[in-house]
């Protein structure tokens, strides 16, 4: 069974940085593409950053350039570094881990993120 586990969330002012971390246990972590979605008050749920067990990335429009997602196969853990937060950035995020062909393993239990004006 596939636990994920979240943690980096918190209160930020706009401009400012956030770390998130996602630890996975069981086994699929080093082939499992690891994501990141965020849920807002709007009860809108978007990708925001994914990556495959080889490095590739992809990342929503909204957060190219300002977001970095990174993996550590050996820590079994995916990070999200958010840099140049801004109001829309504040949201419930979650990380996902899914197969290959898109089958969802599991899901953590979501980290809030607050960037106030």
């Amino acid at each position: 069974q596939v636990q994920l586990v979240e943690s980096g969330g918190g209160l930020v002012q706009a401009g400012g940085s956030l770390r998130l971390s996602c630890a996975a246990s069981g086994s699929i972590f080093s082939t499992a593409v690891m994501g990141w979605y965020r849920r807002n008050s709007e009860k809108q749920r978007e990708l925001v950053a994914a990556i495959t067990p080889g490095g590739t990335t992809n990342y929503a429009d909204s957060v190219q350039g300002r977001f970095t997602i990174s993996r550590d196969n050996a820590k079994n853990t995916v990070y999200l570094q958010m840099n140049s937060l801004k109001p829309e950035d504040t949201a419930v995020y979650y990380c996902n881990a899914r197969r290959a062909q898109g089958s969802s393993y599991a899901w953590g239990q979501g980290t809030q993120v607050t960037v106030s004006s």
